[in-house]
């Protein structure tokens, strides 16, 4: 097998070749059709804080957004079987920090992952949708839906309408939920009111008056989230996802005359993803995502170091990354 190896801090991935894995007791080896890219492999390459706090293995092949067929199943797995299309959720287990981290990622053509991790793609999803579903997905819908209570008929603020704000703010519109969403980019807003938010604004201040039941901050700026904390309803939410600012002011005389909340989300779980992938097959919800080759792995995680995108690139891998 072949994938994009990370070797170090400030090192750029390497290509290798190494033996194809075996499955191990508890584990599944899978052929990776698809694999996402995250701002976070950025962070992992540039940071040196991130190896032996979050990068538990090194070397390790990087990609914790992979999706695939399972090619061979380990003594004691039970479910799954040889064909089967999977997702893997990216969280620690009790093994390992995960794939990309803890154990050889997606970045790769095939990988291996515990079956406590793997989650049944719906045969009418396609994979790539469902390599995104496992990251981008999975931490929009936990926000939106476990950490907000998001539901049908709730009045949900959306705070930064780019990769994980849209999926989170679409998520928001397939319950049945009333959005308003907020982002400085023009061009986010159109979009988003195709989907069907209720209302937009430049800023989520604009909806002060509409006594919002639950603001989901996906920018995480000081600024945000002092505006998020203004602007929530009566005994509101707010819940906390980007990391645009480590720390932030918070008036405590809003927080505690209001009887407000905020809370903060990471990551989500294998049901999650389960739910995520549900909205896309029923057709509810649409990751937007630019397939990439799989030797523009390193040139791609190069533009995520530069700028933010709109579409998330999810590497897709063919016939001849396997020769």
């Amino acid at each position: 097998m072949k994938g994009w190896q990370f070797t170090g801090t400030g090192e750029p991935l390497k290509l290798v070749e190494q033996e194809t894995p075996k499955a191990k007791e508890g584990y599944v080896v899978i052929k990776v059709a698809n694999c996402g890219l995250c701002h976070s492999d950025v962070g992992a390459l540039d940071d040196p804080g991130w190896v032996g706090n979050i990068i538990k293995k090194v070397p390790v092949i990087m990609g914790h957004e992979a999706s695939g067929v399972i090619t061979e199943v380990g003594p004691g797995v039970e479910g799954w079987k040889v064909g089967d299309r999977v997702a893997v959720c990216p969280m620690y287990t009790a093994d390992d920090a995960g794939p990309g981290y803890g154990r050889d990622g997606g970045y790769a053509n095939y990988t291996t992952a515990p079956q406590e991790m793997l989650v049944k793609v719906p045969d009418n999803v396609d994979l790539a949708q469902a390599a995104a579903s496992t990251d981008a997905g999975m931490t929009s819908y936990h926000a939106v839906v476990q950490a907000g209570g998001v539901k049908k008929g709730t009045k949900v603020g959306i705070i930064g309408i780019g990769g994980l704000g849209t999926v989170g703010a679409r998520v928001a519109i397939g319950l049945g939920a009333e959005v308003y969403a907020a982002s400085r980019s023009e061009n986010a807003r159109r979009k988003i009111e195709a989907d069907g938010a209720y209302k937009t604004a430049v800023s989520i201040t604009e909806f002060k008056d509409d006594n919002l039941d639950v603001i989901i901050d996906f920018a995480g700026f000081g600024k945000t989230l002092s505006d998020a904390v203004a602007t929530v309803g009566f005994k509101g939410k707010v819940v906390v996802v980007g990391m645009g600012a480590l720390e932030f002011p918070l008036n405590t005389s809003t927080l505690i005359t209001r009887q407000l909340k905020v809370v903060g989300s990471n990551g989500g779980t294998q049901e999650d993803i389960a739910n995520v992938l549900d909205l896309i097959s029923k057709g509810d919800l649409t990751i937007d995502i630019q397939l990439i080759d799989f030797d523009e792995v390193p040139e791609k995680i190069d533009v995520l170091r530069e700028r933010s995108v709109e579409r998330r690139f999810v590497m897709e891998t063919k016939e001849k990354d396997y020769q």
